[in-house]
């Protein structure tokens, strides 16, 4: 109870401050309060509010949600179902070499028959396989233009031409699309459209198909689809396709001229229309788009607000502040476990405690480039030291006093207990009862390191074992608990502020010991996310560069592996390779927790890894009348 009304006094105090601080008006902040129109008025907690809005540049913050919400991938993942649902794209199959449907029924409209695909593809010696791509015929940009396969191709093209796009993220994300262009030079055709025609006759476009159809052509993996249909965001070939040059890349950190116009005045097909004239370093407006094709059951608008106001807030408790006192509907930044038991009960407060669909991991830099290939954290290329600090980790330790009970344990395997299609058992060798593995852990350090100084920590040529974490700030808490934990084997630990832009500074070029790293492994990223974590050594996810020629062995098999049944149980022998690593340590899987009022809007959504401002909570949001 001391720590609630302690924490309730820092409020209102930091409120005062910070709200002043981030230059909103008595007016704005009075707005909310007296508004009675379909307005969603959300809180977003964070330094700064992006300029500009070009949908490859940022992945910070909130521009991918803005991004994401004024333009569209072709598909959407299904996690309920596993199958991509419609998007911009309503229909895609697997097709033969002819150019003929390897569906349920011949058509092109049905689900694709996996066996027919594996029966079908593993007996031909070509590396690659053809799907076909039908658009809906009724998508509009938001300046009236029609979207069309042009579209699709220029987005994919460009992707494939860091020339011209500036961005190495979109060679990984066409990584399987068996096409390439250099300079705005094709290099490789490996999609087919009416204006981009086969030249063999096999892909062609018949008459009245010209904006809807095209064909890809991807390696043999049946995730090769997977960041082609929903990771990259379908860009407005009219728009950018005249200023677009290697001496005018699509992405650029200091735009200018018709390039800072066109980030400025974004032109999409999503859902939401940026009001430039409402949108400032303080506020981002969006408006639906009237002509977005998708549509309700019954015909109606799909989303039930027709205004979404995002005020940015520089710290969470001024955020919560501006929520209780009825500044803002929603909170679209999650909020520490700290907040649970304050706003749990409260009148017209919903909270949101949604399982997360990720993992927090510490990773350990196994495999350190020069010059930072010396001191301690050679150490960690030894296995056996690895696998004594990861058996002393608690995670329940750490779930009650970093998380307040708000998380769960999570598998050496990295996959979800909940995944009851992949999780496999035998991965998750972490647990058990703590003190045996604290016997165990130490055990295996006495036979290295039998030197402790006066406080009981171990010594390497003299010198107390410590390492340093890189981690965000803000995970403090978290540190200090391992270093408790840590010192149960004699293995110091201390934080190292990561910054703001630790990939570069740290993670990527091997100046660092350990760090804090979410990883999601599931059905729909495996292909893509298996080589980014365990296998690619160069900007990537693996920023220990651990290499282990069985793991990445059975990650490419897993990849070609076109028998779905088969490529399941790889996908569960990895979890048993990839936990013997000892490589990526779970520390915890945490809740999600997010918070609304009700007294404007009612139907929010809890959903699984998101807050409560997520797509199915703006597609079921009831407006309360009569205040």
């Amino acid at each position: 109870m001391q720590r609630l009304k302690k924490l309730a006094g820092v409020l209102a105090m930091v409120f005062v401050v910070s709200f002043l601080f981030s230059g909103c008006a008595d007016a704005s902040i009075a707005e909310r309060r007296q508004d009675t129109s379909s307005t969603l008025y959300t809180g977003y907690v964070g330094t700064s509010f992006p300029t500009s809005f070009m949908p490859w540049l940022s992945r910070d913050g909130i521009a991918p949600t803005v991004a994401s919400m004024i333009y569209n991938t072709l598909f959407s993942y299904d996690t309920d179902s596993g199958t991509y649902a419609p998007l911009t794209a309503k229909s895609w199959c697997y097709v033969d070499l002819e150019g003929q449907p390897l569906t349920q029924d011949q058509t092109f409209q049905t689900a694709n028959d996996n066996e027919a695909v594996e029966n079908y593809y593993s007996s031909r010696k070509e590396d690659y396989m053809a799907v076909r791509i039908e658009l809906y015929d009724n998508v509009y940009w938001s300046d009236g233009e029609k979207l069309t396969v042009e579209d699709v191709y220029y987005s994919f093209d460009l992707a494939t031409d860091y020339t011209l796009s500036n961005h190495a993220g979109a060679l990984a994300w066409t990584a399987d699309l068996k096409h390439e262009s250099d300079g705005g030079k094709l290099v490789t055709q490996g999609m087919f459209t009416a204006k981009h025609p086969d030249l063999s006759g096999t892909y062609g476009i018949l008459p009245g198909e010209e904006d809807t159809v095209m064909y890809l052509l991807v390696n043999k993996s049946f995730g090769a689809v997977t960041t082609l249909f929903n990771t990259i965001l379908i860009l407005p070939e009219h728009i950018w396709e005249p200023i677009v040059s290697s001496e005018c890349q699509l992405n650029s950190k200091n735009p200018q001229g018709e390039l800072l116009k066109r980030y400025e005045n974004p032109v999409g097909s999503g859902a939401w229309i940026l009001e430039k004239d409402e949108t400032n370093t303080q506020v981002i407006t969006l408006v639906q788009n009237p002509n977005y094709h998708l549509k309700a059951q019954d015909g109606s608008a799909l989303y039930k607000v027709d205004k979404i106001k995002i005020l940015l807030y520089l710290d969470s408790n001024t955020a919560i502040f501006a929520l209780r006192k009825g500044y803002i509907d929603i909170l679209d930044s999650a909020v520490s476990s700290n907040y649970l038991n304050l706003l749990s009960g409260e009148k017209d407060i919903f909270v949101s405690n949604a399982p997360g669909n990720g993992i927090s991991c510490l990773v350990f830099n196994v495999n350190p480039s020069k010059p930072y290939d010396s001191g301690m954290k050679m150490l960690l290329q030894d296995i056996e030291v690895r696998k004594a600090i990861a058996l002393a980790v608690h995670q329940e330790g750490l779930i009650a006093n970093v998380l307040d009970g708000a998380g769960k344990t999570a598998s050496a395997g990295l996959i979800s207990v909940n995944d009851e299609l992949l999780y496999e058992p035998q991965a998750d060798i972490l647990s058990g009862p703590v003190e045996e593995r604290l016997t165990q852990a130490n055990a295996i350090l006495d036979e290295r390191f039998q030197d402790k100084d006066e406080s009981g920590y171990r010594l390497y040529n003299g010198e107390r074992i410590h390492f340093q974490i890189v981690t965000a700030a803000a995970n403090q808490d978290l540190v200090s608990y391992l270093q408790r934990q840590l010192q149960k084997i004699g293995i110091e630990v201390t934080l190292q502020a990561a910054g703001s832009t630790p990939e570069t500074t740290y993670l990527y070029n091997s100046n660092f010991d350990m760090t804090v790293q979410p990883v999601i492994l599931s059905m729909a990223n495996a292909d893509v996310m298996y080589k980014a974590h365990f296998v690619t050594t160069e900007r990537s996810s693996n920023y220990g560069k651990i290499q282990d020629e069985e793991l990445t062995d059975e990650i490419n098999a897993m990849r070609k592996t076109l028998n779905q049944e088969a490529r399941i149980a790889r996908i569960h022998h990895l979890q048993v390779l990839t936990a013997q690593q000892y490589y990526k340590i779970p520390l915890y899987s945490s809740n999600v927790l997010s918070v609304a009022r009700t007294d404007r809007f009612t139907g929010y959504v809890v959903s699984d890894g998101q807050t409560v401002f997520n797509n199915e909570t703006l597609k079921n949001l009831v407006q309360v009348t009569g205040e």
